[in-house]
């Protein structure tokens, strides 16, 4: 797993202890302050109906009209005091989901990157090396004169292959140890050598394994099928002796293992009269580094891909085949909707109270649905699509809807408001026009209260 596979930096979290003991002091404290001011305004109606005792008549009026207030005001706040908990309490139970499902999202990219990337196959082209004495001038001092030298140093220099036939056998295998695939290859490549030089006969050949294997087998460097012996065992460079105009072909084979990637890089070299045949049995095998091959051949075993170079070519980026995924799509979608939960339940809620009479019991109850259903929502998206599973949810929220109402006409009013309150919304945060399905939302919700209240088209005092 990822390092970087972790929630979403600074929302709370109630699975974290300390969190969870914060969030419980500052409710307390809230509460506290709630309930001491409500105390605060009954006492300060008491002392003022008290002040007002030698007046009997203004005191009726005094406290008539304001304990009919203060009831009304009472009543309002508990449906405040419970709206307000199932905002809090919903916003947290939301980060909290958020956070979790944002931590198994980038646990997920993280665990399919690891196929894609990481330890890789990489062959790195041979170099012909070779020693000559170039002129050197340089000044130094002979009693107390600058003089000027003209000397000889030696340089290395290297020789441009004339020619690259190459094949590679590439087989995967996955689940090894803990590990997302590897890839078993078996190397051959023919290599010439045109000595265009006039005055030089002794060359190295430098053929190093391929970069990133974890074990090599049967490595062999082949001369006119005879075998070229190492001048040291961790060094891979071969002396060979070849005349001015003259050319020779090398060999090279081994078997490695390593991946889940391979490819093949010119380390800066002038590719000529180069061909590279890569097949890979294997699905989904695919070219890496963008460098698209001249030919790609698909059958039932796997996938053929060539590459052919006839005249100078320099590639900088390494080329050659790795395992290709499922793009990985739709991220960050639910995190995103279970922060704006609070806000859709507080628009759902407020459609509700402006168009059928609401109690505390089905405040809680429909609460208690909305959170519900947006819970089941956030794990039925790891297994099905998420607009399919909102679907199915809507259905089942509609229908519980549908018992808010006393008759026919609030029941359809009821409807009508969640349709509008959380059915769209929801589903507008799923799809790509959020923008455009919030925005038809927002207008059936004002045309709805419009209709309800300023017009009276749709009366819910009449009974089914």
């Amino acid at each position: 797993m990822s390092v970087d596979a972790k929630g979403i930096p600074g929302l709370p979290d109630l699975t974290h202890p300390q969190e969870l003991l914060q969030f419980g002091n500052q409710l307390l404290q809230g509460s506290l302050l709630l309930f001491f001011l409500i105390i605060a305004l009954g006492v300060a109606i008491a002392l003022i109906s008290f002040s007002l005792r030698r007046y009997p008549t203004e005191q009726a009026v005094f406290f008539g009209q304001w304990s009919i207030r203060y009831s009304q005001l009472l009543q309002g706040l508990q449906h405040l005091a419970l709206i307000l908990i199932l905002l809090v309490t919903g916003f947290f139970l939301c980060s909290t989901l958020s956070n979790r499902y944002h931590y198994w999202e980038q646990t997920k990219v993280a665990q399919v990157a690891a196929t894609v990337a990481g330890d890789k196959l990489e062959q790195v082209s041979p170099q012909v090396r070779y020693i000559t004495e170039e002129p050197y001038v340089y000044n130094t001092q002979v009693n107390g004169k600058i003089v000027k030298v003209n000397d000889k140093q030696k340089v290395t220099r290297y020789l441009t292959l004339a020619s690259s036939e190459i094949q590679v056998k590439i087989n995967q295998s996955v689940d090894v140890q803990n590990r997302s695939s590897i890839y078993q290859t078996d190397y051959t490549a023919n290599y010439k050598v045109i000595n265009q030089l006039s005055d030089i006969n002794s060359f190295f050949l430098e053929v190093p394994p391929p970069n990133g294997s974890t074990i090599l087998r049967d490595y062999k460097v082949e001369r006119n099928n005879t075998i070229l012996k190492q001048t040291n065992n961790d060094n891979y460079s071969f002396p060979f002796r070849l005349e001015p105009g003259e050319e020779t072909t090398f060999k090279v084979t081994y078997k490695a293992d390593g991946g889940p990637r391979w490819v093949y890089s010119a380390t800066n070299q002038l590719l000529s009269k180069f061909r590279l045949v890569a097949i890979a049995n294997f699905s989904n095998a695919d070219f890496a580094s963008g460098i698209i091959p001249d030919d790609i051949k698909v059958d039932d075993k796997g996938t053929q891909f060539t590459w052919s170079f006839a005249e100078n070519v320099a590639v900088k980026n390494p080329f050659g085949v790795f395992t290709s995924t499922k793009p990985i799509g739709k991220t960050g979608i639910i995190p995103r909707l279970l922060l704006l939960a609070p806000a859709l339940f507080l628009w759902w809620i407020l459609l509700l109270y402006l168009s059928l009479p609401m109690t505390l019991k089905n405040v809680v109850i429909a609460g208690g649905i909305f959170f519900a259903c947006l819970l089941t929502l956030t794990y039925m998206t790891r297994v099905i699509n998420a607009e399919l599973a909102w679907l199915m949810i809507a259905l089942i929220l509609l229908t519980l809807s549908y018992g808010l109402g006393a008759n026919l006409r609030v029941s359809l009013a009821a409807i009508i408001c969640t349709i509008a309150g959380v059915v769209l919304p929801v589903f507008g945060l799923l799809i790509p026009f959020t923008g455009l399905t919030l925005s038809i939302a927002s207008l059936l919700s004002a045309v709805w209260l419009a209709v309800l209240h300023w017009y009276g088209w749709y009366n819910l005092r009449e009974t089914s």
